[in-house]
C-alpha cells in the first residue's frame, strides 16, 4: 500500500469492508457507488475517490461487484496475513476486548495472553491460558508475534511498549489512556474510548444550540 494514502481513507476501509460483508451475506451481487453512499452516509464521489486510490474496482454502467470488492479490500487491509498477536494486561478492557473480538476475521491470530496478577495467571480467557508476564521475552523469541495489545495502566505503558519493542514487537494496539509513540519501524494505534463520548457530546451540544437558535428565530420573527 502506498504511503501516500491519507489516514482518513485508511480509516474508512474497515467500514467499506464491514458494509460489503453485510451486503454479501444478504445475497447482493452488485451495487452502485450511489447505493453504497446511501447506506454508508458518504457521498458517491467520496467512495469513488477512496477506491481509486487503490486502482478503482467499478465498471461504468454496472457499479461494483460486491464479492470482488469485498475480497479486494480484505487484501488491501492485509486481513489474510493472520499476524500473530499477544495481549498484555487482563483487566476489564483487555478481557472484554479479547472475548468480543474475532481476531481471525481482522487479520490477526491471538496466540498469547500475559499479566502480572498471580490470581489471573493460569486461568483461561477465550481458550488461552494467561501466562506470567515475566515469561514474555522467551515467548516472543519462540513464537515471533508481530503485534501486542496493551491494556496496562498508563503509568507503565511506555516502559512495557519499549521493552516489547526491544524484544521484536513491530506493532501496538494501545488501550492504556496514554499516547504511545515509537520508532519508524514500529506501528502504533492509540485507542481512546473516551474520545467517542466527547465527540458525541459535541454533536449533542451543537444540535441543541441549533434547535435553540431556530426556536428563538421563530419566536422573534
Amino acid at each position: 500500500m502506498s504511503s501516500n494514502i491519507s489516514e482518513s481513507v485508511i480509516k474508512r476501509l474497515p467500514r467499506y469492508y464491514r458494509f460489503l460483508g453485510e451486503l454479501k451475506a444478504a445475497g447482493m451481487t452488485r451495487i452502485s457507488s450511489r447505493e453504497l453512499s446511501e447506506k454508508m452516509g458518504l457521498t458517491a464521489s467520496q467512495i469513488r475517490q477512496d477506491l481509486n486510490c487503490f486502482g478503482g474496482f467499478g465498471q461504468q454502467g454496472y457499479g461494483y461487484n460486491v464479492e470482488h470488492l469485498y475480497n479486494e479490500i480484505a487484501a488491501i487491509l492485509g486481513l489474510n496475513n493472520r499476524y500473530k498477536a499477544i495481549l498484555v494486561g487482563v483487566g476489564n478492557i483487555g478481557r472484554a476486548f479479547t472475548q468480543n473480538t474475532t481476531f481471525e476475521k481482522r487479520g490477526f491470530t491471538l496466540i498469547g495472553i500475559f499479566d502480572i496478577d498471580p490470581e489471573k495467571i493460569g486461568t483461561d480467557v477465550k481458550g488461552l491460558k494467561i501466562s506470567d508476564y515475566r515469561t514474555i521475552k522467551d515467548f516472543i523469541e519462540r513464537e515471533n508475534p508481530v503485534m501486542a495489545i496493551l491494556a496496562v495502566p498508563r503509568t507503565v505503558v511506555h516502559s512495557v511498549a519499549d521493552e516489547l519493542a526491544g524484544y521484536g514487537i513491530k506493532a501496538f494496539l494501545n488501550f492504556s489512556y496514554a499516547e504511545v509513540s515509537a520508532d519508524d519501524d514500529v506501528v502504533v494505534e492509540n485507542i481512546h474510548l473516551g474520545d467517542s463520548l466527547m465527540r458525541l457530546c459535541y454533536k449533542i451540544s451543537e444540535k441543541e444550540k441549533s434547535e435553540k437558535y431556530l426556536c428563538f428565530a421563530r419566536c422573534t420573527g
